[in-house]
C-alpha cells in the first residue's frame, strides 16, 4: 500500500513558499483551470458517457457548465472575498480597530463520489484554489474514465507540488484519510462520511461532509399539478435518479394525488419517450451491485408505472411505487436510482412530525400556491435547503450556500460559502501606541467601579 506523506510533504512545503496566497497566483490557476476545461469538454463530455451514458446535454448542464460557471464567479469576486473584513469595535476596546483576516487552511484533501464524478470533484477544488490552498484530489474508482480526464487535465495546468490527482479503491483512499491534512472536504455517503470524519477526528482535521438522506418531496392539493409533475420528474430522473438532492419520496395530499400521478406519467412520458429503457442518453445505474440494489427495492404489488430492468444494460425504468408504508423496504435508505415511492396525507400536522422523526434530510420540496404552507413547512421542518415550486435548482446557484444538517452533511460550499469553507478567519485588534484606557489595569483607584460601568 503506498505511502503518501511524501506529497503531502511536498505539497505542505510549496504552501510554505506562500505562492498560493497572492491572489495573482489565485487567479492565475483558477484561469487556467477554465482553459483546461474548454479545451477538454468534448473529452470529459466522452468520458461520462462512457461511465455513466450521459447524454452532451446532461453532462454540460449538470457537470461542466456548472463548473464553469463557478469558476467565472471565482474569479470575479476572489479578490473581494481575499480582502481583510473590518468589522465594529465595541467601546470597551477604544483606540483599537478589528479585523478579520482569511488565511487559507494549507494542504486540502478532497474527496469524490460517481454520481457526478466531474462537478463534484472540481466544484470544491475552485473554492480550494480561491482560498489560497494546496489540494490531493481523490476522484471515485467507480468511475475511471471521467478520474482519468480530470488527472490529465490537472497534471498539464498544474504542478504535482500544487494540484495532484491521485486514483485507485478503498484502500487508496484510506491510505491518504491516514496523512495529516489541514482540511478534508468529503463529498459521498452517510456511512462513508463517518469513517471519514473518524480518520480526521485523529488529527483534528476540520472536514466538510456532503453527504445525502431521504428528501421528501411534498404535493399540496393546492398545487399546480402539471407543473409539479414536469419539474419533479425532471428533478428525480436526471441522472437516473442517482443525485444526492433528488426527491427521494413524494408526499401527496390525498385530494390531489389521483390526477397528479396521471401527470406525472405523461411528464416522464414527455421527457423520456414511451420505451426509457431504449433511449439513446438514458442514464444506466454505476455498476451491477447499485442496480442490483435497486431491483430489490421495486415490490411488483405497488408499480404504479413502470418498474422495467434491462441488465445488460444496468438500466432502469422510471418507476412510481404506490399504497407505500414507511416500514417498506425502499424506505429504510436512501434510494439512489430512478424509483420513487409515494405515500399520501390529509393534513400537514400528520407528516410534518413523521418527517422530524427522521435523519435530516439534505434537501425538501414542497409544491403549493399557499404563502401559508409553504412558511409552515420551511418553519417547522429542519433540512439542508430546498425549493418552493421547483426541484433541485437550488444546488446551481454560486449565491446561495449549499449543504446539509445533521446526518445530511457538515458544512457548505458553492460561491462565497465554498471560499469559508477552506478558510480560516484570523480575528484581529490592532491597537494605538498614543494613549492608554487604564480602567482594564487591577491598580486604578476604583478600577472595580470603574470597569463595571464601562462594561455595562
Amino acid at each position: 500500500m503506498e505511502n503518501y506523506a511524501h506529497l503531502v510533504a511536498k505539497q505542505r512545503e510549496f504552501f510554505q513558499t506562500h505562492q498560493t496566497k497572492a491572489l495573482s497566483y489565485r487567479l492565475e490557476a483558477l484561469k487556467k483551470l477554465q482553459a483546461g476545461v474548454n479545451q477538454y469538454e468534448r473529452e470529459i463530455m466522452n468520458a461520462l458517457k462512457s461511465d455513466l451514458n450521459k447524454s452532451p446535454f446532461e453532462s454540460y448542464s449538470t457537470e461542466i457548465g456548472i463548473v464553469l460557471h463557478e469558476i467565472r464567479h471565482a474569479i470575479k469576486h476572489a479578490a473581494s472575498w481575499a480582502k481583510p473584513k473590518r468589522v465594529k469595535t465595541p467601546l470597551t476596546h477604544f483606540g483599537s480597530t478589528s479585523k478579520m483576516y482569511p488565511e487559507p487552511y494549507g494542504v486540502a484533501l478532497l474527496i469524490s463520489p460517481w454520481n457526478y464524478p466531474f462537478q463534484l470533484l472540481i466544484a470544491p477544488l475552485i473554492a480550494a484554489i480561491s482560498a489560497g490552498n494546496c489540494a490531493v484530489l481523490k476522484p471515485s474508482e467507480w468511475s475511471p474514465a471521467t478520474s482519468g480526464i480530470i488527472a490529465d487535465i490537472v497534471r498539464e495546468i498544474y504542478p504535482p507540488e500544487y494540484i495532484s490527482v491521485v486514483q485507485g479503491g478503498v484502500e487508496t483512499s484510506q491510505a491518504l484519510l491516514r496523512e495529516k491534512f489541514d482540511y478534508i472536504f468529503f463529498t459521498g455517503s452517510v456511512a462513508i462520511g463517518r469513517a471519514v470524519m473518524q480518520e480526521a477526528a485523529k488529527h483534528l482535521t476540520p472536514v466538510t461532509l456532503e453527504l445525502g438522506g431521504k428528501s421528501p418531496c411534498i404535493v399540496h392539493r393546492d398545487a399546480d399539478l402539471k407543473l409539479a409533475a414536469k419539474r419533479i420528474a425532471w428533478g428525480k430522473l436526471i441522472n437516473a435518479g442517482q443525485t444526492c438532492v433528488a426527491p427521494d419520496y413524494l408526499y401527496v395530499h390525498q385530494e390531489a394525488k389521483e390526477p397528479f400521478l396521471a401527470r406525472l406519467q405523461e411528464a416522464i412520458a414527455e421527457m423520456f419517450g414511451a420505451d426509457p429503457l431504449q433511449a439513446e442518453h438514458y442514464v444506466r445505474i454505476v455498476n451491477a451491485k447499485h442496480f442490483d440494489r435497486l431491483v430489490s427495492l421495486i415490490d411488483p404489488a405497488k408499480v404504479r408505472f413502470g418498474g422495467g430492468i434491462d441488465r445488460a444494460k444496468l438500466a432502469i425504468e422510471p418507476t412510481l411505487l404506490d399504497r407505500v408504508a414507511w416500514d417498506d423496504p425502499v424506505m429504510q435508505d436512501e434510494i439512489f436510482g430512478p424509483i420513487l415511492p409515494v405515500l399520501e396525507y390529509d393534513d400537514l400536522s400528520d407528516i410534518i412530525p413523521t418527517i422530524n422523526a427522521r435523519p435530516k434530510p439534505l434537501a425538501l420540496y414542497i409544491f403549493s400556491e399557499s404563502k401559508q404552507v409553504q412558511k409552515r413547512i420551511l418553519r417547522e421542518v429542519s433540512f439542508g435547503g430546498g425549493c418552493v415550486n421547483d426541484t433541485v435548482m437550488h444546488v446551481g446557484s454560486p449565491y446561495l450556500p449549499f449543504g446539509g444538517v445533521g446526518e445530511s452533511g457538515i458544512g457548505a460550499y458553492h460561491g462565497k460559502a465554498g471560499f469559508n469553507a477552506f478558510t480560516h478567519y484570523k480575528s484581529i485588534v490592532r491597537y494605538t501606541t498614543k494613549f492608554d484606557v487604564p480602567f482594564r489595569y487591577p491598580h486604578v483607584t476604583n478600577g472595580l467601579k470603574k470597569i463595571k460601568l464601562f462594561l455595562k
